[in-house]
């Protein structure tokens, strides 16, 4: 029940070698990126909507009052009924865990946008999208990235958790079945080893992707320390 960290590696070695947990991780991670990707571009456009017009503040409002305190694995059983089993129905939970926290913290960086750069943008004729993607978004991007970490990290626990429930019901899934599936065997071993890739790969995006985007850009235009 309490496997050591020697009987854990080997567990995650032999695995990995006979391209099992690859094969897992590859299905968790392609399924995440398509929600992710969705979910972020949704927000982006809520957050651009509401810094430009009173409706589309009035509207974030409401849509995030009423949907960011939902869980998303709450939905999981709508999105079986309208979906069904399969990875449209991942990819729905995974849309609502990510949209609803990058919004507001988009929203909040657009609305800490100075009025020089505001008025700057203006001056030079921006309007509309350009106003976004030329000052907002540039001027934001601390905000944005910081909405976007938040938003990876409950879409990752949210995939896991959701393939836990496709896993027992359709047999197929990714990281969250292949825990499962093992707790069901009593390989107690490869559910840490398990539990241990989902931490590597949540400590790699942060320390390798987010922290070269940061350092390439916020840091390096002296925005962040």
């Amino acid at each position: 029940m309490f496997p050591g960290f020697l009987q854990t590696l080997r567990a995650l070695t032999e695995d990995m070698s006979s391209g099992e947990l690859p094969a897992k991780v590859a299905n968790s991670l392609s399924t995440l990126l398509k929600g992710y990707a969705i979910g972020s571009l949704l927000a982006l456009g809520l957050s651009a909507l509401a810094a430009s017009t009173r409706f589309g503040r009035d509207l974030l409002h409401v849509l995030t009052s009423m949907f960011n305190p939902l869980p998303a694995i709450a939905l999981l059983p709508l999105a079986l009924l309208w979906f069904g089993l399969g990875e449209k129905s991942l990819v729905f939970v995974l849309i609502h865990s990510v949209m609803w926290p990058m919004a507001l913290n988009t929203y909040a960086g657009f609305l800490g946008v100075s009025d020089t750069l505001r008025m700057a943008g203006r001056n030079y004729g921006l309007r509309n999208w350009r106003y976004v993607v030329y000052i907002l978004i540039p001027a934001a991007l601390p905000s944005i990235l910081s909405g976007l970490k938040i938003g990876w990290a409950f879409a990752w626990r949210t995939l896991i958790a959701a393939e836990l429930v496709f896993g027992a019901s359709s047999g197929q899934g990714g990281l969250g079945w292949y825990i499962f599936q093992n707790r069901n065997e009593l390989y107690t071993d490869r559910v840490f080893a398990g539990l241990a890739t989902v931490i590597v790969i949540g400590l790699l995006v942060e320390g390798l992707i987010f922290a070269s985007i940061e350092k390439l850009t916020v840091k390096r235009w002296g925005m962040q320390r």
